[in-house]
C-alpha cells in the first residue's frame, strides 16, 4: 500500500508543479506581452517600431473572431532614466484607457495603476520593484526619462503612481508603462497611429488557431505573432519540464508495478499449500487466480486512496502557505507552483489501476502451475 500510495503521490505532485510552472510563467509573459501582437512586418528588432493604423472596421472584425476578448492598441519607446548619481536604460510601454490592467493589479506592492483618461494626457507611470530600488524612488516621485528622437535628446517628466512586482526579471528591469499619448507625440504620430495592437484570448490552447484567424483579417502588410513566438526562449525551457515529468511518470508507474508483482508473488507463496487444497477440491485455475487478484486490488485500492490524500494535503497545503519557496532570479517564481485539475487526478488514478491490473495478471499466471500433490506437502 506504502509503495503505491508514494508512486502515485510522487506523480500527482510532479503533474501539480509541471502545470502550476506553465501557467503561472504564462500568465506572466502574456500579461507583458498579450497573447497575440499585431504589428508592421519588420527586420528591426529595436523598440522603434513603424506605426501602424487599422481601419475601426478591422478591429471589430477581430473583435468577433470567437474566443477573442480584448483588442487594444499599444506603443514603445526606449529611454534612459537618470537620476543624479544613476542611470537606468527602460523601454516606456504606452497604453490607453482600454488597457486591461488585471494582471499589475494583482502585482502591484505599492500605489496604483496609472489613471489615463480621454481628456488629457496623464504623466502617471508604472514602474518596477527593480528600477525602484536601483534608482531609489518611491510612490510619488518625480521621474526624468530621456529619449532620443533624430539625435536629439528631448525629456519627459513623470510621476510614479505605482510600483509592480512580476518576478520575471528580464522584464521588471526594462518595462515603465504610461499613457500612449506621450510616445504618439514623441514621435510625431496621429492619434490613431500605434506600434502595434495586442489580443488577449480566452482560451491559451487555442492560441495558434485564433493566431491564423486574425493573420486572415488584417492588412496584407501586418504580422500577427503569438506569444511563443515573440518569448521562444521562455516556451521552450518551459517544454523542457515536460520530458522530466513524462520520466518521473514512466519510473514511478513501474515502481507500482513492481510493488504488486512482488506483492502477488508473495501471497501466492504464503498460501501455495491452499492453493493445493483447492486445486485438489476441484476449484479451477482462474477461480484462484481471481482470489489472489481481488486481495491485489484490495491492496491497490487503499494505496491509491492513501496516495490521493497525502498528495492532495501537500499540494492544498503549498498552494495556501507556499512552504517552499525559490530563487526568483533563477525561476521567475517566490515559491513552487502548483496546479492541477480533477481531470488530471482521474487519469493519473485511472492509468496507476491500469498498469497494476496488467501486472497482477504476470504473476498470476504462475498458479496454473502448482500441483496439488507437491502444494500439499509444501511447508
Amino acid at each position: 500500500m506504502a509503495g503505491i500510495a508514494l508512486g502515485l503521490a510522487v506523480m500527482l505532485i510532479s503533474v501539480a508543479v509541471l502545470n502550476g510552472f506553465q501557467k503561472e510563467i504564462r500568465e506572466k509573459v502574456v500579461g507583458f506581452g498579450s497573447h497575440i501582437q499585431i504589428s508592421h512586418f519588420d527586420s528591426n528588432n529595436s523598440y522603434e517600431l513603424s506605426p501602424v493604423l487599422m481601419e475601426d472596421e478591422t478591429i471589430e472584425q477581430l473583435k468577433q473572431i470567437e474566443g477573442i476578448k480584448q483588442v487594444n492598441g499599444f506603443a514603445v519607446k526606449a529611454g534612459i532614466i537618470k537620476t543624479n548619481d544613476q542611470m537606468h536604460g527602460v523601454v516606456l510601454k504606452g497604453v490607453g484607457d482600454d488597457f486591461n490592467w488585471d494582471f499589475f493589479k494583482d502585482r502591484i506592492i505599492e500605489g496604483r495603476p496609472p489613471l489615463l483618461n480621454d481628456t488629457a494626457n496623464s504623466n502617471d507611470i508604472l514602474i518596477s520593484r527593480k528600477i525602484a530600488d536601483l534608482m531609489n524612488y518611491k510612490t510619488g516621485d518625480d521621474v526624468r526619462m530621456y529619449f532620443i528622437i533624430d539625435n536629439q535628446i528631448r525629456g519627459r517628466k513623470f510621476s510614479i503612481s505605482g510600483i509592480y512586482e512580476t518576478g520575471l526579471t528580464e522584464f521588471d528591469e526594462m518595462y515603465v508603462l504610461g499613457d500612449i499619448r506621450h510616445i504618439q507625440r514623441l514621435n510625431q504620430w496621429s492619434g490613431g497611429e500605434v506600434s502595434g495592437y495586442e489580443v488577449l484570448i480566452d482560451d491559451f490552447e487555442n492560441l495558434d488557431k485564433t493566431a491564423l484567424e486574425v493573420y486572415s483579417v488584417i492588412d496584407y502588410d501586418l504580422d500577427a505573432q503569438t506569444i511563443q513566438q515573440l518569448y521562444p526562449q521562455i516556451f521552450d525551457w518551459i517544454q523542457i519540464q515536460d520530458l522530466n515529468v513524462v520520466i518521473i511518470l514512466v519510473l514511478m508507474s513501474l515502481v507500482s508495478g513492481i510493488t504488486i508483482i512482488s506483492t502477488l508473488l508473495i501471497l501466492i507463496l504464503e498460501h501455495t499449500n491452499d492453493i493445493g487444497i483447492l486445486k485438489a477440491m476441484g476449484t479451477s485455475n482462474l477461480k484462484i487466480r481471481k482470489i489472489f487478484m481481488y486481495a491485489t486490488l484490495y491492496i491497490a485500492f487503499y494505496g491509491l486512496l492513501w496516495g490521493n490524500l497525502f498528495a492532495g494535503l501537500l499540494l492544498w497545503l503549498q498552494k495556501s502557505f507556499g512552504l517552499i519557496p525559490l530563487p526568483e532570479d533563477s525561476y521567475f517564481l517566490s515559491q513552487v507552483p502548483v496546479s492541477i485539475t480533477a481531470w488530471d487526478f482521474v487519469l493519473l488514478n485511472s492509468a496507476v489501476i491500469i498498469v497494476c491490473f496488467v501486472m497482477m495478471l504476470i504473476p498470476s499466471l504462475v498458479i496454473r502451475y502448482i500441483s496439488p500433490i507437491k502444494a500439499i506437502r509444501y511447508e
